[in-house]
């Protein structure tokens, strides 16, 4: 005779729960009962149970709640049959949802066939299987978009061939390029990092390429340039979008003629360099208006990787929430903390423009700020489905010119008042001489740039 299957009803109201407990009993089945998430998690062994059948609202805490303490299939019992109510609890891992009030036969026949998808996975999981392909050294992600692209990179990596990385700020194009690096025959080398739109027009150049002593006022000694630095290794342009169309031009000669100049030599020397780069914006528009040589784009266009954006990566958010919590409270040496059934959601449902970076900072923020073991939605400081927009620079504030700087800061946002400070001053000062007055580095200048969409004029060459 075969072993009855045993079923966990956990609803809060007693007519409901005992009606379903007689339902299952008359068809075979061992059944148990609570009333909240607490009285399950404390007086039954979870993962005894064949199935677990839920109610979504229950008090202290939700039916998914569930979820995350056993390897049970839970099934969710809902009177809020909304489309919204259905994903949402799917996305936390519930293996189905059923409408209240339920037909017997529905219920009867969810419960049979989770239960019996759920022996034949066990069985499945029992075979021996051979060990998968690790995934790109540390990147998380399962959905087919990152799947593919780590398909890529395992296949581009053992070529010298030049990567051309485009993806949207914060999506983790350096992990990328590092992994191409790790995986390719220069991995013993140090791969070489630049960000092209973190170093001044005017110097960039000599940092790329290197310079003569004396090639130019302040040159007091010869300087070997990350390029050449590079040789034998990986070389990781950063936003090549931004590099000047002087340097552009000796760029595309490095990949023509695998030789360099230094500025103010007249001698070229013989470089070995696997040219990875990155860029956020479309560099098809930037050759088209003149700010990107066509001649080079289709040099480094030879492999494209994109990144999908982190809104298109679907259940990938909540694994890489998990990872991110676990290494940030290990980082801060703080308690391992978890994430509230509210903050899991709005993290699902939130479109985060700034992708895995604001993950990571709207994370640590949570993380510094917690004072139980659970992170609440509102330490994550972000609204469930918002868009960041910046907003319109002319509708809520006095232009900071006519104030002080102490009363500026005071009387608008900083978002403010750095919009505005910038698109006042930028054809009056260089990057340098705006961050030096606004109190920052060149590198955050540009990013801060990037976030409110404020891209930095370019000199024609």
């Amino acid at each position: 005779m075969a072993a009855q299957s045993k079923v966990l009803v956990v609803e809060d109201e007693q007519v409901i729960r005992t009606a379903l407990r007689r339902l299952l009993e008359r068809h075979n089945y061992l059944v148990e009962e609570a009333g909240s998430v607490k009285d399950a998690v404390e007086q039954h062994k979870l993962d005894g149970f064949d199935i677990i059948v839920s109610d979504l609202r229950l008090p202290g805490a939700p039916g998914t709640d569930l979820i995350k303490s056993t390897k049970t299939p839970v099934l969710i019992m809902t009177s809020y049959s909304s489309l919204r109510s259905a994903i949402d609890s799917m996305k936390m891992g519930a293996v189905d949802y059923i409408s209240k009030p339920f037909e017997h036969e529905e219920m009867l026949e969810t419960v049979a066939r989770i239960i019996k998808e759920s022996a034949n996975r066990k069985v499945v999981a029992e075979k021996p299987v051979p060990p998968p392909e690790p995934p790109v050294y540390g990147m998380i992600g399962s959905c087919p978009q990152m799947m593919e692209l780590f398909r890529r990179i395992r296949k581009v990596a053992q070529t010298n061939s030049t990567v051309l990385i485009n993806g949207e700020s914060g999506t983790g194009k350096e992990l990328v390029a590092r992994a191409i690096h790790k995986l390719s025959d220069r991995k013993d080398a140090e791969m070489i990092s630049v960000n092209c739109a973190a170093i001044p027009e005017n110097l960039i150049e000599s940092e790329l390429f290197g310079h003569e002593k004396g090639a130019f006022t302040g040159a007091t000694a010869n300087r070997t340039g990350l390029v050449e630095a590079a040789s034998g290794s990986t070389l990781f342009l950063d936003e090549i979008g931004e590099l000047p169309l002087e340097a552009q031009a000796r760029l595309l000669r490095v990949l023509q003629e695998n030789e360099i100049r230094k500025v103010g030599s007249v001698q070229s020397k013989k470089v070995d360099v696997r040219l990875v780069v990155a860029t956020h914006r479309d560099l098809k528009q930037l050759v088209i208006d003149g700010d990107f040589r066509e001649d080079l784009y289709y040099r480094i266009n030879v492999m494209t990787l994109v990144i999908p954006p982190l809104k298109e990566r679907g259940n990938d958010i909540l694994e890489l929430a998990d990872a991110i919590l676990e290494r940030t409270c290990k980082r801060l040496k703080s308690p391992m903390l978890k994430f509230s059934p509210e903050a899991t959601q709005t993290i699902a449902t939130y479109s985060w423009p700034g992708n895995v970076r604001e993950l990571e900072n709207a994370i640590e923020r949570a993380v510094v700020l917690a004072e139980s073991e659970y992170i609440g939605a509102e330490l994550l400081a972000i609204e469930s489905g918002a868009k960041m927009a910046p907003r319109s620079l002319g509708e809520r504030h006095p232009a900071p010119s006519s104030l002080s700087h102490d009363e500026a800061v005071e009387e608008l946002s900083l978002e403010d008042y750095f919009q505005r400070f910038v698109l006042e001053h930028q054809d009056q000062m260089n990057e340098t001489q705006l961050a030096r007055k606004l109190g920052i580095s060149r590198k955050c200048l540009w990013e801060r740039r990037q976030r409110f969409g404020l891209p930095r004029k370019k000199k024609q060459a």
